[in-house]
Parts: C-alpha cells; structure tokens; sequence
C-alpha cells in the first residue's frame, strides 16, 4: 500500500494491530495496544497510543488530577491497557484493573507490575470501595439494553464516575451515577483531548506547510 502513510485504529483491532508495528512507542510497549501507526520515510512502520494521554488530559482540564489518587479501571483491552498505562505515569497512588478476560488481565497485569511495582491490583470484579475515581474502559454502555459496568451503589461518596463510551454521551453508568450525587466524566474529553496529540504524531502541520510552500 504506496499511498498508505498513516491509521488510526478502533475496537477491536487495537491489540491485533500492535503486531504490523516495526518499533512501538513506551505507551504501546505497556499497554499492549495502539491506535495510531505512521510509516516512517523508511518504509517501517511506527506505532503509539494515544488514548491514555487523551484521557488524562481530559481529567486535568476538568479538574481532576489523578496524582496521589486511588483509581479503579473497569476493563483491560485495547483503551483500557492505554488508561492504565497513562494513569500509572501520571502518578495514581493505586490501580485496581479488572476484567472477565483472565488471560488479557494477567497479560497487562504482568507488564504493569513490572515497570510499577506495588501500585497495581488486578481482579475479576470491579473494586468500588474508597476509590477517588472509577473508570468504565469497557464497550458497556454502547446500546442500551446492556448491563451496567458496574454498582453504582457499592461507590463510595465522593467517587468521580468516568465512562470513555462517546455515543451516548450520557451512558446508563454516567446517568445513574448521577443521579446517586456523583461528579461523572464524559466520554468525549478523552477524544478530544488527543486531537493535538495526533496532528503531532502524524506530522500534518508540516504537511501543510510544505503543501502551501509549493503553492507559493
């Protein structure tokens, strides 16, 4: 594919996709997953992630900075290995991942007690209890008759609600939580907040420039 110099990759091909990646960034290397790949004027193919900078770019501009904080993460695939990955340099005092996959959570679990030790708890059961933040990294949420990622009953007070689902905005999970007096955290501000972030990666300013240089 000559004409093929860039991808952005979506559910559920961002594990899979790791594989087609000649050198891999330090987020995809921790995280097992990538969604965006550009071809190098070498021909070899590079890749990163950028969901779990988005995300926690997300959560400072509205105010919440997950340093120092106990966090819990609700899924562990392709988003949910970037999150971890992202929330673990950003400084959480703790990190409790779970996921039905025993294999694709032992799978994270190991590379991210390996670069941070004794800040990571991993289980196949959400833990709600005294928790700063709750995330829901899952596709639960994306119709409406699915079940709820979680018990918004079991959170403690104080607990912020995140969901990384874009459409609907407001999930099942974000309304009933809520509706419980909880602060909740849109899907969206993880987007946009890598929008930035991409146009870097795959160097389209200077793209631009160079197109407008040879108009002139």
């Amino acid at each position: 594919m000559g004409n093929l110099d860039g991808m952005l990759v979506t559910v559920p091909h961002k594990i899979e996709a790791r594989a087609f990646a000649d050198a891999v960034s330090p987020a995809v290397t921790l995280s097992g997953s990538t969604n965006a790949l550009r071809r190098e004027p070498d021909g070899r193919w590079f890749a990163d992630n950028f969901d779990g900078a988005g995300f926690v770019l997300g959560l400072r501009a509205n105010g919440f900075d997950p340093a120092g904080k106990r966090v819990s993460l609700v899924g562990a695939g392709g988003a949910g290995g970037a999150i971890a990955a992202a929330l673990l340099e950003a400084g959480v005092d703790h990190l409790a991942v779970c996921d039905r996959d025993e294999v694709i959570l032992a799978a994270l679990g190991s590379r991210m007690h390996a670069a941070y030790p004794n800040r990571v708890s991993l289980g196949t059961q959400p833990r709600l209890a005294a928790m700063d933040l709750v995330v829901n990294a899952t596709p639960l949420g994306l119709r409406a008759d699915d079940a709820l990622p979680l018990d918004v009953m079991a959170l403690s007070a104080g607990t912020v609600v995140a969901d990384i689902i874009m459409k609907p905005r407001e999930t099942a999970l974000l309304r009933a939580a809520a509706a419980r007096g909880h602060v909740v955290h849109h899907g969206e501000h993880m987007l946009t907040h890598q929008l930035d972030l991409y146009r870097e990666f795959f160097r389209l300013d200077e793209a631009a420039r160079s197109q407008n240089g040879a108009v002139q």
